[in-house]
């Protein structure tokens, strides 16, 4: 399948949708439920999410990438990770189904016990999620993904909504989560043209899984070291503590995850097809990387600038304290438009051991920084996050040099423009939240300013990201109009 410059562009609004519509759905949600319970019955729920968490990475496995990144993939190779994937799910099952006490003993909270039993159910639908998840992604099917996600969500978030108005607390986003996984696969069942046939190939599979567990091993650690933080913080301070740095981090992770997700989404099957030409791989990684900026730096500032409103609107003034944490992890968030797609450069390229060694330096870094942080508080483990995505990018930028020749202070000075203005935009918003407005009015105030300012100087000093994404959208309206 020859992958063009507009099925990219098609193939990345289609994500981005696909993932907005998604997690707006599963915001409102949680923010239902944030508004119903207390900070400390909201973090006891942030407990479980590492588990589960686990879970799903060991089921892919790394083999659904796999299935992306090979060149020549056919029936048998997806019904071979399939029928591996349905195994390993069931074994998960049954394994937290036993943990489940020693879990809820560790954090001396009984009430855990049922909800761990409950929500694991999850995971076989999961499993069969991911496969056809991996077919969408390497055929470009993102206009199929959209269609599924959107209206699993919102039948599932109806479902959630409806239990958490008559009072269920917990047990609606367990529901919720349930349901979502449930109608994905029926609904995916149904709309992609995948189905698994009845053979396994040990060929098939010892070939992918050469290649996948490397990224397994990847993905496993990011996901433990990501989420050791709540670990940490749920066993070492109070579960309020817990919460508000969760919700801290779902904002910003809630705009980093549509927009750089999508894109990291998208490109990855576009690296692939393309990894035997670096010179082009380079050409769309510098165009990704200054696509993932343009959106997430301004994005990122004014969020900072509007924690304290949007909290108060949001999630009503019980949760106020989330405001520092949201606005240290925002800038956290700042490097990982750089970081992620010279991640994804190496993995197409098929330098799945070079991620793994990489992964490996950064958790040692990722650790050492964790261990002293945690001695004062949870704010400093904050912070903390701030100088590993620094430290971050010298780590995943430095193979590049070698591999695609794009050297460190190239990517800087790409992106310098684009930070530039976004920093001049947050000047000019930064009073807004001092005035003794309603907190809507602030709110609005903001983003009216950080969009008229944003677009205005991009446009005047012809940003390429933006005027890359303005030639676009001139070319789409003007084909639009050519057939009416």
């Amino acid at each position: 399948m020859a992958i063009t410059r507009g099925t990219i562009v098609r193939s990345f609004f289609w994500k981005l949708f696909e993932r907005v519509s998604a997690q707006l759905v599963q915001f409102i949600v949680t923010i239902v439920l944030a508004r119903l319970l207390l900070p400390s019955e909201y973090g006891i729920i942030a407990l479980i999410s590492i588990f589960i968490a686990l879970c799903d990475v060991i089921i892919d496995g790394g083999l659904n990438t796999a299935l992306i990144q090979k060149k020549d993939v056919g029936d048998i190779d997806y019904s071979t990770i399939f029928y591996v994937s349905i195994g390993m799910s069931g074994l998960l099952y049954v394994l937290m189904y036993a943990l489940a006490p020693l879990i809820s003993f560790f954090y001396e909270q009984p009430a855990l016990i049922p909800v761990i039993r409950v929500l694991s159910l999850s995971l076989p639908f999961y499993a069969i999620n991911s496969i056809q998840r991996a077919f969408v992604s390497k055929m470009m099917l993102f206009q199929k993904l959209f269609y599924s996600s959107l209206g699993a969500i919102v039948l599932s978030g109806g479902i959630g909504i409806y239990l958490a108005y008559y009072g269920y607390g917990v047990w609606a986003l367990v529901a919720q989560t349930i349901s979502n996984q449930v109608f994905l696969v029926v609904i995916m069942w149904f709309t992609v043209r995948w189905r698994p046939i009845i053979a396994f190939s040990f060929s098939c599979f010892k070939e992918l899984f050469s290649f996948g567990w490397k990224i397994f091993c990847t993905n496993f650690i990011i996901t433990l070291f990501v989420r050791i933080r709540i670990l940490i913080i749920g066993k070492f301070f109070s579960p309020s503590t817990l919460a508000y740095f969760e919700k801290g981090e779902q904002f910003p992770g809630l705009i980093m995850n549509n927009v750089c997700g999508s894109i990291q989404t998208v490109i990855f099957p576009a690296f692939s097809e393309a990894q035997d030409d670096s010179a082009k791989v380079r050409a769309m990684m510098r165009r990704a990387i200054n696509l993932s900026c343009l959106f997430m730096f301004p994005m990122m500032i004014c969020l900072m600038v509007a924690a304290k409103p949007l909290v108060i609107i949001l999630l009503t003034e019980k949760w106020i304290d989330v405001v520092p944490y949201m606005q240290i992890l925002c800038i956290a968030n700042f490097f990982r438009p750089i970081t992620i797609p010279n991640q994804q450069a190496i993995t197409a390229l098929g330098y799945s051991g070079i991620t793994l060694k990489l992964e490996i330096i950064k958790k040692i870094v990722d650790v050492s920084i964790l261990i002293v942080s945690c001695y004062f508080g949870a704010i400093a483990i904050a912070w903390g996050v701030v100088l590993f995505n620094f430290a971050c990018i010298f780590i995943n930028l430095a193979p590049n040099v070698r591999l695609l020749d794009y050297k460190i202070h190239d990517q800087i000075i790409d992106i310098f423009p684009t930070f530039l203005i976004s920093l001049f935009m947050g000047v000019s918003i930064i009073w807004v939240p001092l005035m003794s407005w309603n907190p809507m009015l602030q709110l609005l105030v903001i983003c009216i300013i950080s969009i008229v300012t944003f677009t205005l100087f991009c446009r005047i000093l012809r940003i390429e990201g933006f005027m890359y994404l303005y030639s676009l959208l001139k070319e789409r309206f003007s084909n639009n109009k050519l057939y009416r």
